[in-house]
């Protein structure tokens, strides 16, 4: 198959207090993730699978290494292009809905294509997000405001709102951290049935090893190295 993301010899530190030695994260990480796969990357807290997948999804700059995604360099990208990346090309589920509590489920869903780098808008975006409740389970939810609804919908509804844009890569961000097990269990399945309803790169990381196991491929980042794990 085609790979569709690649790392390469990436590295990342963070400075440290004056006078002091930069705090390494990881250093010479490479991965490689065909189009339409689904990753999971498993370790302790700590161990930079946060900061991995935040570079992966441009939130932020490797200190050294390449990431390519669709044959694109992230860092050659100027600002605008990346703010596009991140809007277009990605969709972010991370551990905290940051769902907008004033905002209706519906209008949540919406908010990512008001960026301005999409063309969907009026009629036919919320028509997609509605189509996106439907596919979640959701649509008698959809005039629901966050704080009216479980911790288990308001994290479908996230996973919704992540693919609003159509992204071709799923970036989830220990997507089942808040919720009990029942939840968790719902979640990492809704997410496997959606890499393989809409061909989505997934990219999931997190500390279970069960939800781990509904992945395609899992590596292991521990001790600033990957190593692949057998399914």
């Amino acid at each position: 198959m085609e790979a569709f993301v690649e790392v390469i010899d990436l590295s990342k530190s963070y400075p440290a207090p004056e006078g002091e030695e930069p705090v390494e994260v990881f250093a010479k990480l490479n991965l490689s993730v065909d189009k339409g796969a689904s990753v999971a990357i498993v370790g302790p807290s700590g161990s930079g699978k946060s900061s991995l997948l935040n570079l992966i999804g441009a939130l932020d700059k490797p200190t050294r290494g390449e990431i390519r995604v669709g044959g694109e360099e992230l860092s050659a990208m100027d600002l605008s292009e990346s703010a596009r990346y991140r809007n277009q090309t990605v969709g972010f589920v991370f551990q905290s809905h940051h769902l907008l509590p004033a905002c209706t489920v519906l209008e949540n869903l919406m908010v990512p294509a008001l960026a301005g780098h999409g063309g969907l808008s009026g009629d036919a975006l919320q028509d997609r997000a509605l189509g996106l409740l439907e596919e979640v389970g959701l649509a008698h939810r959809a005039d629901h405001r966050p704080g009216e609804i479980s911790g288990g919908e308001r994290q479908r509804a996230a996973v919704a709102r992540s693919l609003i844009n159509q992204p071709e890569l799923l970036l989830a961000d220990e997507p089942t951290g808040a919720l009990d097990k029942e939840n968790s269990f719902k979640l990492v399945d809704l997410l496997a049935d959606l890499n393989e309803k809409h061909g989505l790169t997934l990219l999931m990381v997190t500390h279970s090893e069960t939800s781990a196991s509904r992945m395609q491929m899992s590596y292991a980042l521990d001790d600033g190295r990957l190593n692949a794990l057998s399914q």
